[in-house]
């Protein structure tokens, strides 16, 4: 499971034009779900993008968590952060977790991130979105768990 975080100053995420997510302040989370991850995961993946520090005080550019900052979190399904680009110049999926295993996964993180965070805010799970953002920094921190 790879969670790509963005540290943005304001984030949305659309579906046929319609706004139906966003967050000023916070983390821009893109969540990929890969065939062998399951629900252990998913809530130790959330726990550390909760704990991530990666956002300024007084004496560090990257000190505190989204957390202690009070800021919000948009949780957005991307499967192509599965993708194999090993080989070839086209990149292959096999390694994305199906649907129907992926959903509940991504539904457990958000979940997890909801028992830490007031609040939080999600895309369309297999829907085609449209994100905006405004990256601070910019900031992208890959997290994975295995």
């Amino acid at each position: 499971m790879r969670a790509l975080l963005q540290r943005v100053s304001r984030a949305a995420v659309s579906v046929e034009g319609h706004e139906i997510g966003a967050i000023d302040h916070g983390l821009l989370v893109l969540l990929g779900v890969f065939r062998d991850d399951h629900e252990r995961l998913a809530t130790r993946l959330a726990e550390r993008t909760l704990a991530a520090r990666i956002f300024a005080d007084e004496r560090k550019p990257m000190n505190r968590s989204v957390l202690d900052v009070g800021g919000g979190v948009l949780a957005v399904s991307q499967f192509t952060l599965a993708a194999d680009t090993g080989r070839g110049n086209r990149p292959s999926f096999g390694h994305a977790a199906p649907p129907e295993v992926a959903r509940p996964l991504y539904e457990s993180y958000v979940a997890a991130l909801r028992t830490g965070c007031e609040r939080v805010e999600t895309g369309a799970f297999g829907a085609e979105m449209r994100v905006a953002l405004i990256n601070d920094g910019p900031v992208t921190i890959l997290l994975e768990a295995t």
